[in-house]
């Protein structure tokens, strides 16, 4: 389950178009769920995605400081960006929620596959050749 504020939301499956939940549902919370999308006028768009790269984790906690960096997952932050980071959308709400993808799950960017079964398919950042492990 994605927590926020002491509470639960099961199984929450977002649309997203242009940066933005456009439809959202939940078997359970759904109605807090789509509360927190109408936080505010950024509360709906994108914060923040990335990779969990972590695979020492391996087990959900609860803590989201720690599952979202689990091996094989991936979460979208709705809500305020990190503005030091680039981020421009504005938000009270910043929600991370976390998506495991080990057993089955596909990420692509801009049409190309990326990401597969909790894992890239390339290397994002190629170590340079002293740094490798052989």
């Amino acid at each position: 389950p994605a927590v926020f504020g002491g509470r639960e939301v099961d199984d929450a499956r977002l649309r997203l178009e242009e940066g933005r939940v456009v439809a959202a549902e939940a078997a359970g919370g759904e109605d807090y769920l789509r509360s927190l999308l109408e936080l505010d006028d950024g509360a709906s768009g994108v914060g923040e995605i990335a990779f969990g790269l972590n695979y020492e984790i391996d087990r959900f906690t609860r803590n989201i400081l720690f599952d979202e960096k689990i091996g094989g997952t991936m979460h979208v932050a709705l809500g305020s960006a990190f503005k030091e980071l680039g981020g421009v959308n504005d938000s009270a709400l910043h929600w991370d929620l976390v998506c495991d993808l080990r057993a089955e799950g596909e990420v692509y960017a801009d049409g190309e596959l990326v990401w597969r079964n909790g894992h890239f398919l390339q290397d994002p950042q190629p170590a340079r050749p002293a740094e490798r492990v052989r």
